[in-house]
């Protein structure tokens, strides 16, 4: 327990991978506890017994010091490394042993146990198409690129800060999905119409609004003490770009409150744009 009586608890993402899936997992469970304070540490590419030992003293060491069970989220997929990893003085939350199992027993076949496969590429012309996605992104951002905005599966636009470039390379990154971001200047506000290349790509366009305050404490991270981050120039915008969108029918999200995941999601979802497995 902390000194405010809030739950404190040391957490180890374990992988024979990156360790970002496991973290994903193990982070998405956690943010259920928020009356709790979680250290994290991932522990990535545990792939012989070695290893294994060398992380399982490592977990005993930290229940000795803080006189309390770690929790450990583990992606290990190989049974001896599993097994060496149980023995750890910790509450151990194996995820290939809670699924695995199971699916094995509805598929009627035995999974294969390879080491780091949630980040093989395993489809080479699924990689590359991605990767293109990425590189479109980059290429097409805040304003950039615009001759080849027919080539886009969508196109962002908004005021500065509003959270366009993150939203575009996640969703080239994650789902392959060819993005661009158009940004809202002053010279686009002020007009009643949109610029030529907007109305060309309109039936692409999806707008992002923030809350003025929250856009204001972002540019003043960015920008301190400056007109780009004063309250009444991030009123101005976001007033006059919701009436943007508003006059030309753009359908747009309020990225205020919302992670980069949140908001690519709801983007898909909103625009019926396919999720690319890979």
């Amino acid at each position: 327990m902390t000194s405010d009586n809030q739950i404190r608890r040391h957490v180890f993402f374990v992988s024979d991978s990156t360790g970002i899936t496991v973290e994903t997992l193990g982070n998405a469970l956690l943010s259920q506890f928020e009356h709790a304070k979680f250290l994290t540490t991932t522990i990535p590419f545990v792939t012989n017994s070695a290893r294994a030992e060398e992380v399982v003293a490592c977990i005993d060491a930290t229940a000795r010091d803080e006189h309390e069970r770690p929790v450990v989220f583990s992606t290990l997929a190989d049974s001896g490394l599993r097994e060496t990893l149980a023995r750890c003085n910790a509450l151990v939350l194996d995820i290939f042993q809670a699924f695995i199992g199971t699916l094995e027993q509805e598929l009627h076949v035995g999974s294969t146990h390879a080491l780091g496969r949630f980040h093989a590429v395993t489809d080479k012309a699924s990689y590359e198409d991605r990767i293109g996605a990425v590189d479109f992104a980059l290429n097409h951002d805040d304003g950039a690129g615009t001759r080849t905005y027919d080539d886009a599966d969508i196109i962002l636009i908004g005021v500065s800060r509003s959270g366009k470039t993150p939203t575009c390379v996640y969703l080239a990154m994650q789902f392959g999905i060819r993005t661009a971001n158009y940004p809202l200047m002053d010279e686009v506000l002020s007009c009643t119409t949109l610029p030529s290349i907007l109305i060309e790509n309109r039936p692409r366009l999806f707008g992002l609004t923030i809350n003025p305050e929250r856009l204001r404490t972002i540019r003043s991270e960015r920008r301190p003490g400056t007109s780009y981050a004063s309250p009444s120039r991030c009123r101005t915008e976001v007033r006059e770009a919701e009436a943007l969108f508003e006059r030309h029918r753009i359908p747009c999200l309020d990225t205020s409150a919302a992670s980069i995941e949140e908001i690519a999601s709801h983007v898909l979802l909103r625009t019926g744009l396919r999720r690319k497995a890979y």
